[in-house]
């Protein structure tokens, strides 16, 4: 295939019916830690102050996850209530401060986040952009903001904030028109964000959950850790509200557009994985491709997936299309950067 012919088919993919998936990798690229370095500030931060059987589980999950690593080292061993909520405390300090940072430039100008390019180039239906992440931080949330849309986290409030789906929804709305016998509400373009694996702005206050863009140390936040709990823990609220909508919104997509994911989760595989299977177009970009979505690539002709690939010392990108493999040499198409400059603008 010429490469302007894949060209075209890249872009004629971000068109009516997208749902976008957004994974850790997409956060890694803008500075965030990934699982590696976030099993090495654990191991360095959790062991002190724990004692019990919250020390005795820890030790031998830290011995674990030098072997394993961390996702496989907690799913082998469940950690105590104690324990999880310690490894949650570490994972939102290490998560917040990195973001911190980054946030920190795009407030100053001196950086522009990938997704912020990439969602003036993207299709935003009236009843809002459906973007699902199992990311705590709030990069897609300040991405979509920068770039001049709504952001629909379906909380109401700035100070301890309420879950509230209609509110939240009716917010966005700008004006209503009436022909008999119909209203028509008119909202203002937004991107719908799911997270049902929480979010570093979720506290729970006094049994509930809500919402408060600072840090309150002291508090417990709402993320969803690695591990044998995590499934569990995602059928309480916020979590459960949250991972419902994103199952619907993937149901009833045309289309997948999934950034930095690695289909490692168990909360969006029950429906998301079906859905590829079924034939439903999925574009997949990523530094690395994990084991779970090459199998989909290169078993489904409805997707295509974008890596980054070397041969003979020169860097790439692998493009899984039509379940072939090939490699484009010199482009990083599989880069949201890239791909924009050189498929979207070029």
């Amino acid at each position: 295939m010429e490469l302007h012919e894949i060209k075209k088919r890249l872009q004629q993919h971000l068109s009516d019916g997208l749902v976008a998936i957004v994974g850790s990798g997409l956060s890694c690229a803008e500075g965030l830690p990934g699982m590696g370095e976030l099993a090495d500030h654990l191991r360095a931060t959790v062991g002190p102050g724990l004692a019990g059987d919250d020390l005795t589980t820890w030790g031998v999950i830290a011995g674990l996850i030098e072997e394993k690593g961390l996702e496989a080292a907690l799913l082998m061993i469940p950690p105590t209530p104690g324990l999880e909520g310690s490894i949650a405390s570490a994972t939102a300090m290490l998560v917040s401060e990195r973001e911190r940072k980054v946030v920190t430039e795009v407030f100053a100008g001196t950086r522009k986040l990938r997704l912020t390019k990439l969602m003036g180039h993207l299709l935003k239906p009236s009843n809002g952009l459906p973007i699902v992440t199992t990311n705590y931080d709030r990069l897609v949330e300040i991405a979509v903001e920068e770039a001049g849309f709504g952001v629909d986290t379906m909380f109401v409030g700035h100070f301890a904030g309420a879950l509230n789906e209609r509110e939240s929804k009716l917010s966005f709305c700008r004006n209503v028109t009436f022909k008999k016998p119909n209203f028509t509400y008119h909202y203002r373009q937004r991107a719908i964000i799911y997270k049902p694996h929480g979010s570093l702005d979720w506290y729970l206050r006094d049994g509930k959950p809500v919402c408060y863009a600072g840090d309150l140390p002291g508090s417990t936040r709402l993320i969803i850790t690695p591990g044998q709990n995590k499934f569990r823990n995602g059928y309480e609220s916020p979590f459960d509200h949250h991972r419902s909508r994103a199952n619907d919104a993937i149901d009833r997509a045309s289309r997948f557009l999934i950034l930095g994911y690695g289909f490692n989760d168990d909360h969006l595989e029950t429906h998301l994985s079906p859905a590829i299977r079924s034939g439903k177009p999925t574009l997949m970009m990523t530094r690395s491709l994990s084991t779970k979505a090459e199998a989909l690539a290169v078993g489904h002709a409805n997707v295509i997936a974008l890596d980054l690939a070397r041969e003979a010392g020169v860097e790439g990108t692998r493009m899984i299309i039509d379940k072939t493999q090939s490699f484009i040499p010199g482009v990083a198409f599989w880069d949201v950067h890239s791909f924009i400059a050189e498929v979207l603008e070029p």
